[in-house]
């Protein structure tokens, strides 16, 4: 029967176990992974301090 592959036939073990393109699950741990380092790349820039100018007195 042609369908969607609920992934059963396949044992997964270590990385691909949690981060697979063959379960909802997975596809959803990948999302999830993507999202979390853009928003920490986004973090990183947004929270890093400012360089200041270097002020000379003539």
């Amino acid at each position: 029967m042609a369908g969607h592959d609920a992934g059963t036939q396949h044992q997964f073990t270590g990385f691909a176990k949690h981060f697979n393109a063959y379960t909802i699950t997975g596809r959803r741990n990948c999302v999830l992974a993507t999202y979390a380092g853009i928003a920490a790349i986004f973090l990183f820039f947004k929270l890093k301090p400012k360089k200041q100018k270097q002020v000379t007195a003539k």
